[in-house]
């Protein structure tokens, strides 16, 4: 029998993929040069030359052992790769037993809700949110529970306080952060810090805190992106290289449990046994060995920088309220009117795709991904001047 929550999920109205086939529709039927399509983020900068001679390189040994089964939880010379990578850019105290290799960021969190969830518990977010996080805990059997932003898009931590409970297993941040390009200062973690560990002392048990950052390189102007393993011990790292690389498509990331974790043994043991039941094998073996010898490499994200100054200053010339991203290739704008959905409907008019913030759990927003062409930015700047002309801005 089909089961009805997949089923409900799988007919839910994503509109990320509705912006897309749309996208698709009217790139076919008026040019695909007249349609600005800002609602995918997908990176446009090509991977590292690192990366294509890694490739060219592995390609001519032993194809057997090329593409042979790992261990599941990863080759452990990219393992231990990983972890001596994390302790020289953050020293993080990471261990290469305790690193287990995803197929990407969005297993690695499916995986944290397998492990750490048991029916009845709960998971929370801090919004806006990447809109996955819900359907994760909820296949684990658990619940999402969303808490708002405060000043700036920084959690309101105030309001977490008043959600904690004895069924509270863990919380994710994602920094920088998708939708917003809002980077996680290190007073909001120093404070949620400490909000967590008084909850574990009076509920009992551990509360782990998942860190979200597929973004961690991309940051622009030398802002800081603080660790988590530096302020709380039960962190788990989730990571993936499809953002830093260029590589979205080949699905590799990983977890990695803090060394200071409470029962990290029993953690990582939980995070192989949920894997196995979700079906994962192990990461692709190629792109573990390839990404194994660029690990100190990363796209050219400058050009992400030169689209954002480009598009936040021509918007907020314009008259938009736009939220500064600090990182990520994402810009959070605000609606001019009070329903985001509207205003993204308004917006197809000109041809501009843009996805209203309803998708990741706060309403009166819509996110631009500026992961496309920078000519593509300029040429959009009349369409949005027509926009801003329809509000009076």
């Amino acid at each position: 029998m089909v089961s009805e929550k997949s089923l409900a999920w799988g007919r839910s109205d994503n509109v990320i993929r509705v912006l897309t086939a749309y996208g698709l529709a009217r790139k076919a039927e008026i040019g695909a040069d007249k349609v600005f399509d800002f609602s995918i983020g997908n990176p446009s900068v090509p991977a590292p030359p690192a990366v294509d001679a890694a490739f060219a390189r592995l390609l001519q040994g032993d194809s057997v052992e090329l593409h042979a089964y790992t261990a599941a939880p990863g080759l452990m010379s990219f393992r231990k790769a990983i972890a001596a990578d994390l302790n020289r850019r953050y020293d993080a105290g990471a261990e290469a037993d305790l690193v287990y290799v995803t197929c990407g960021a969005s297993a690695g969190l499916s995986i944290c809700a397998h492990a750490l969830m048991n029916p009845g518990d709960k998971a929370v977010a801090f919004a806006p949110f990447f809109p996955e996080y819900q359907v994760f805990a909820e296949r684990a059997g658990g619940e999402l529970i969303s808490v708002p932003p405060a000043a700036g898009l920084q959690p309101d931590l105030d309001a977490l306080v008043q959600r904690l409970d004895e069924k509270v297993t863990m919380v994710i941040i994602n920094t920088p952060n998708n939708p917003s390009g809002v980077i996680l200062s290190a007073e909001s973690l120093s404070r949620l810090s400490n909000i967590l560990r008084g909850a574990e002392e009076k509920y009992g048990h551990p509360i782990y805190l998942i860190s979200d950052e597929p973004y961690r390189e991309l940051v622009y102007d030398g802002t800081p992106v603080p660790c988590p393993l530096h302020f709380y011990d039960d962190t788990i790292l989730c990571y993936s290289f499809s953002k830093s690389l260029s590589l979205p498509g080949e699905r590799v990331g990983y977890l990695a449990v803090g060394s200071r974790a409470a029962d990290k043994g029993d953690v990582f043991a939980a995070i192989c046994g949920a894997a196995r039941s979700l079906g994962y094998v192990n990461a692709p073996s190629l792109m573990q060995r390839v990404i194994e010898s660029c690990l100190d490499q990363t796209a050219d994200i400058s050009v992400y920088k030169e689209n954002r100054d480009l598009l936040y200053n021509g918007l907020k010339e314009l008259g938009f309220d736009c939220v500064y991203p600090d990182g990520a290739f994402y810009l959070f704008v605000k609606s001019p009117e009070p329903d985001a959905m509207a205003f993204s409907e308004r917006a197809k008019k000109h041809e501009l795709l843009l996805v209203p913030s309803d998708a990741f759990g706060v309403g009166g927003y819509v996110r631009l991904a500026y992961c496309v062409s920078t000519d593509m930015i300029r040429r959009s700047l009349p369409a949005f001047a027509a926009l801003a002309k329809e509000y009076g801005l």
